[in-house]
């Protein structure tokens, strides 16, 4: 039965003699399948002309010298003759033809060549929907080859993004399984599957008896690890290379690069890890030729064993070929799978900078100690702390738990119990207290003389290795200048007096029930050390960051306007470390802390028109994971008449006993009170009632007492901002057609510090001629999903011949600077491109 019935024919055919001019057109119906209606078509101002195979010469003397004004339809029921039988050739050129079968109509609406119709006929089941069909249509595609309408329908099949093998690929393998896959179900469906794996052997080089996905995929992840293993492959895998290397290397580098697929790419290479037990079959290749394999997590895997094993064993000079261990950690943090694994390398660096501390030896003066401490040992502290921060991010610690006991040991027994009781002995010395500035004397060093607005940012127990990280993120910022600086702290080093110690006064005493006053006067509270703020410094007040965070600029310049000093009181470290349920969140409180004291800055110079900072603290923190030994703790500790803490005893009287160390209170605070502070000469604690042994504070060590003070100046009004990025998502290693859309993202949302930025968008040659039309794009989304910040840019090519041997180039401009951001090397397959032929 006739694919289209005779209303439709007959609405084609008037269609087409509409108008005033004569008009012949000629229908070849190749199976006569219309011989018995031909004569039954109503048509509008054209005659049915009966055209036979033996007539030609006499219709071409009929329609050119007997009747040339009268339009005909001329219907011929057999095929049309080759060219060199055919009388009528010539007339056919300026005439039409018609075509009544499906693929036919299709090939000449599309402008397909005769040549691909039987490529049209093979999947015509394909156009048997109107929406599949016009998805087709709607592709655009420029030059028609068996290629290009293959990868057109499973374009359409897929719902990929644009007409290439790649695009078609990837969807597969990002949006579907590799058993059961439900778009290889669909190509089977319109009789693709065939062709689909025919391409996977022209453009990849995957040829099976029987192909799969998985083989396919295995074949592409063996293929591209082959290009980091410099000495060969295993022998099992070398059966999986495929010789078109090139484009697998560009299809997998797209596919673990792009933001949207590349947690893909991680259970595609977790699969592929698992069928190729690739763990134990590289763990013989380990090497530094392998620290650029970026195929499969289980490299991290083996290099995170090696050196964890070398850790152990306290060897911090081994190397994986001519690589150092701290080279490995940082290059691999850099490869894709480094984001997985930060927290372990990041671990391991903590535990290898604590272990080269073992052995540790700490000088005897407090001006030795001091210098060594701010010049290098403090690093011991960060590192020790930044080996619990990653420790404690990991999901599974089993691995490291020996790692962990090892740098426990050593930061306690050879790093704090070498350092403290040095410090200690060296703290009662008579020039211990003027090797540094006193803490007591804060306000009259740093805020008196100053004669523009600040603000004191004081952050409870920001110790100064601490301090020194904010510092050096400080220094980093373009538009900040800042200095750091150490001045020891009180002793005890604890909260009450280190926050008095900070506030303008002329005398500081620790009353005989333990009451700390400046001049007289109760510092306890906001309300009272604004008091005593304001008797020297009338235009000042003082705040909690708790309460500054979430105001608005309206608000902020309300507290700040008019003021001379601002005391902002910042409690993170502290809060968290004091709490028996979170002392060990101490760590995760120190980077927060950082952070948001960095950010409070940057806000209150854009919102509060203030740009002088100083920030300091009342005290700093020991922190040790593990807990004391009841054998270790100081005990036969009375709290009658004395103020009892884990690091300090205040009393009329002085402690005696091993272990501990005394100071009188008038020496510290420069007055005349006899009262003794007794503590412990290490890392020990006293034996008093309750829990918290981890963190603690108020003792005599440069980590409670050494007190970092920064002063930091800002540019006025400015603030730190970045253009919002463009990425290309669409997998373009190939252009084949001379209009192509291709599909780019917004890398993050508009918000205070991405700005909206506008881009142009071309297409270059290598010598740098532009061979595209310039498409512009303002990055403004403000959208948190990434698919709401995709777009598409249709890109329309110079009809020219390009050189498929040539590099041309996708690059895209900030349009404000015209700086470079974007460049991506493609090939120039427009097969037909100023090619007619003759």
């Amino acid at each position: 039965m006739p694919e289209l019935n005779l209303k439709q024919i007959t609405d084609k055919l008037n269609a087409e003699f509409a108008g005033d001019t004569r008009k012949l057109v000629f229908w070849y119906d190749d199976k006569a399948e219309f011989v018995d209606d031909i004569d039954a078509l109503e048509l509008e101002g054209a005659k049915v002309y009966h055209l036979e195979p033996d007539n030609q010469f006499r219709t071409k003397i009929f329609l050119e010298r007997q009747d040339t004004q009268t339009s005909y339809l001329v219907y011929a029921p057999f095929p049309k003759p080759p060219v060199r039988d055919n009388h009528l050739e010539d007339t056919l050129l300026y005439s039409k033809r018609f075509y009544a079968d499906r693929a036919s109509l299709l090939t000449v609406d599309l402008g397909i060549e005769e040549k691909y119709k039987p490529v049209i006929q093979k999947y015509i089941k394909f156009f048997a929907a109107k929406d599949r069909t016009q998805k087709f249509y709607d592709l655009e595609i420029e030059n028609f080859t068996r290629e290009s309408i293959e990868v057109a329908l499973m374009s359409v099949l897929c719902k990929a993004r644009t007409v290439t093998f790649d695009e078609v690929l990837r969807v597969i393998l990002t949006d579907g399984d590799l058993a059961d896959n439900r778009f290889l179900a669909e190509f089977e469906k319109y009789d693709l599957l065939a062709a689909f794996w025919r391409l996977c052997e022209e453009q990849y080089g995957y040829a099976d008896v029987k192909p799969t996905l998985e083989k396919l995929v295995i074949t592409m992840f063996v293929t591209y690890t082959e290009r980091y293993l410099k000495k060969g492959l295993p022998q099992a895998w070398r059966g999986f290379v495929s010789y078109k290397a090139g484009n697998i290397i560009a299809f997998m580098d797209n596919l673990m690069n792009n933001i949207l697929y590349r947690d893909r790419y991680d259970e595609l290479s977790g699969h592929v890890a698992s069928v190729l037990n690739a763990k134990a079959v590289l763990a013989p290749l380990l090497s530094d030729w392998i620290l650029d394999c970026d195929s499969f997590a289980a490299v991290d895997e083996l290099l995170l064993d090696w050196i964890t094993d070398r850790l152990l064993n306290e060897d911090i000079g081994a190397k994986l070929g001519t690589l150092e261990v701290l080279t490995i950690c940082v290059e691999r943090m850099r490869k894709h799978f480094g984001v997985r694994f930060k927290a372990e390398y990041n671990m391991l660096i903590g535990a290898y900078h604590v272990i080269a501390a073992a052995r540790y030896s700490c000088p005897d003066a407090m001006e030795a100690i001091i210098a060594q401490y701010t010049g290098k040992d403090y690093l011991i502290d960060r590192y020790y702390r930044g080996f619990y921060y990653a420790y404690d991010a990991l999901a599974d610690t089993a691995g490291y738990e020996k790692l962990r006991d090892l740098v426990e040991n050593i930061y306690t027994n050879e790093y704090l119990a070498a350092q403290l009781p040095k410090w200690t002995a060296a703290f009662a010395t008579d020039s211990a207290l003027t090797v540094l500035p006193l803490q007591r004397s804060f306000y009259s060093r740093f805020i008196r003389s100053n004669k523009a607005k600040m603000v004191v940012i004081i952050s409870d127990a920001l110790r100064y290795e601490v301090g020194l990280e904010l510092y050096q993120q400080l220094e980093n910022d373009a538009n900040c200048r800042a200095k750091i600086e150490p001045v020891m702290g009180v002793l005890p080093s604890y909260t009450r007096l280190g926050m008095a110690a900070l506030l303008p006064h002329r005398s500081l005493e620790i009353t005989d029930d333990f009451k700390v006053l400046a001049d007289g006067l109760p510092t306890d509270d906001l309300k009272q050390r604004e008091t005593i703020l304001q008797q020297i410094a009338p235009n000042s007040r003082c705040i909690q960051y708790d309460d500054l965070k979430s105001m608005k600029k309206a608000e902020l310049r309300e507290v700040f306007t008019g003021m001379d000093v601002v005391y902002v009181y910042h409690n993170q470290i502290d809060a968290r470390g004091d709490k028996v349920n979170t002392e060990n969140e101490v760590f995760t409180a120190c980077a927060e802390a950082v952070e948001e004291i960095y950010a409070l800055i940057k806000k209150l110079a854009v919102n509060a028109n203030t740009y002088h900072f100083v920030i300091t603290a009342d005290h700093g923190f020991i922190y040790k994971r593990d807990k004391l030994n009841e054998s270790d703790k100081i005990g036969g500790v009375s709290g009658k008449d004395a103020f009892v803490n884990r690091r300090f005893i205040i009393s009329q009287q002085a402690l005696t006993g091993d272990g501990i160390a005394t100071e009188t209170v008038g020496r510290v605070l420069g007055n005349a009170d006899s009262k003794h502070i007794s503590f412990p000469a290490s890392a020990n604690v006293f034996k008093v009632p309750g829990g918290g042994q981890n963190y603690v504070h108020g003792g005599c060590s440069p980590q409670e007492m050494l007190v970092p003070v920064i002063t930091v100046r800002t540019e006025k009004g400015h603030m730190e901002t970045r253009p919002a990025q463009i990425a290309l998502v669409s997998m373009v290693q190939k252009v084949t057609n001379l209009i192509t859309s291709i599909d780019f993202m917004q890398t993050e949302p508009v918000n205070g510090t991405v700005k909206e930025t506008s881009y142009k968008v071309f297409f270059v040659s290598d010598d740098n001629e532009r061979i595209s039309n310039e498409c512009t794009y303002v990055a403004d989304k403000k959208d948190a999903e990434p698919q709401k910040r995709m777009f598409r840019l249709r890109f329309d090519f110079k009809n020219k011949r390009y050189d498929r041997s040539k590099q041309y180039y996708l690059v895209a401009y900030d349009e404000k600077n015209d700086v470079e951001v974007l460049r991506h090397g493609i090939v120039m397959d427009i097969a037909f491109a100023n090619d007619f032929g003759f």
